[in-house]
């Protein structure tokens, strides 16, 4: 038997831990390399489609938060690093940009039986990803701190301010409000959120042509600075993976988290049982009088890599198949909001499918929508920090994109 993990520690230990066994996958042979984010719900899902390995069949994975740096470079070898890329809306779309992922068309018509169609995502007509769990950016908040407060639950990004203005001054909680600010990605995630909230257009409509230098851009970095005036001195060394501890150490009273952390933060068996039994979970806040949440949605899915043989590739499917079937969601219906046949939403997921009721909007699958994000992420820490102006900063953004987008063809 052939069985490798090179994935964190924690994948190690859930894997010796769970009761999955070694499965007959129907894969004769190949090789099935995963890389993927590290969290909970993605760790059962490799270690699921491990139990894929045998004498002919080899399984590797890597779970890693640096996987969106690593994916377009690993899949551009031939053959790829990588056979499969965990993705998401966001960073699916660097890999179609290079043409990295393989239509799927053919491995679901032979080995997608399982399959629900809104599992089935498409470009242009074909099957490009297999999305397997829903995810957004939604409010937890401790009740009892709030209580003690006298303040009711945020709605609003306004609210949530004033209540961490509020617990500050009383000085009861280390930061009354945390969020992912951590320049970079996280950061830009933030301002997109914010920025939607506003009801700001990201691009000039049928153009590549970003349209963030405005009102809507001003206001979003405006209450991202009011956010951060209530928030530890050290806040924006802060990201999701940085945050859970934070969170279960009682260390902040209010956040927008992504739903896919929800199930280990309210866990009574997990690190922290008191503040899991003290945290609630809603729909995200709205902003500026919005009506929409200030968020966007989000997919977690899988994709096969082009530069990985038809052996591998098939190989690489069926494992996944195993790796997300229905008895996976059944057994962990708290680690994610599962897309996948058969699940019921439980409390975890709360949060998520408030935010999809409320009418927030996907995140844009835009192939030069990497490149905002990555400008966004490079160039609004200065403002955060009270070196720049807010204006000065979406300047800055702007011609970040145009060289980018100019370089990509996506712009004259």
């Amino acid at each position: 038997m052939k069985l490798t993990l090179k994935s964190s520690l924690a994948l190690a230990a859930l894997f010796a831990s769970t009761s999955f066994a070694y499965a007959d996958c129907g894969i004769e042979k190949g090789s099935v390399r995963i890389l993927s984010n590290d969290f909970l719900a993605l760790q059962l899902v490799s270690a699921a489609a491990a139990t894929c390995a045998s004498d002919t069949v080899e399984v590797t994975a890597n779970l890693t938060a640096e996987h969106k740096n690593l994916q377009v470079a690993a899949l551009s070898t031939n053959p790829a690093t990588y056979t499969v890329a965990v993705v998401a809306n966001g960073s699916l779309v660097p890999l179609l940009n290079e043409g990295l992922v393989r239509p799927l068309d053919d491995l679901v018509a032979m080995y997608g039986q399982q399959l629900q169609p809104n599992q089935l995502i498409k470009v242009d007509g074909k099957i490009v990803a297999i999305a397997f769990m829903a995810n957004a950016q939604h409010l937890m908040y401790r009740k009892s701190i709030l209580e003690a407060a006298g303040i009711a639950p945020p709605k609003t990004y306004e609210d949530m301010v004033a209540a961490a203005i509020i617990l500050k001054e009383k000085g009861e909680v280390a930061s009354p409000l945390v969020a992912n600010f951590k320049p970079g990605w996280d950061l830009a995630q933030e301002f997109v959120n914010m920025y939607m909230g506003f009801g700001g257009e990201l691009f000039e409509p049928g153009t590549a042509n970003a349209a963030i230098n405005g009102e809507a851009g001003l206001k979003a970095l405006a209450m991202m600075k009011a956010m951060a005036d209530t928030m530890a001195p050290e806040y924006m060394t802060f990201d999701t993976n940085a945050l859970g501890p934070v969170w279960e150490g009682g260390g902040a009273a209010m956040q927008n988290m992504w739903g896919s952390r929800a199930g280990a933060l309210i866990d009574p068996a997990g690190a922290a049982p008191e503040v899991a039994a003290d945290t609630v979970l809603a729909g995200a806040p709205t902003v500026g009088g919005g009506t929409i949440p200030a968020t966007t949605l989000w997919w977690d899915g899988f994709t096969i890599a082009t530069n990985a043989s038809d052996e591998d590739a098939a190989a690489s499917f069926q494992a996944m198949m195993k790796g997300i079937a229905p008895e996976v969601a059944a057994a962990n219906p708290e680690a994610a909001a599962w897309l996948i046949a058969g699940y019921e939403p439980t409390p975890a997921a709360v949060g998520v499918f408030e935010t999809v009721q409320a009418g927030a909007k996907p995140y844009p699958m835009l192939p030069y929508m990497g490149l905002l994000h990555t400008a966004l992420g490079d160039n609004l820490a200065e403002f955060m920090q009270g070196q720049e102006s807010a204006e000065q900063a979406l300047a800055d953004t702007i011609t970040a994109y145009n060289t980018a987008a100019k370089e990509a063809g996506f712009l004259q």
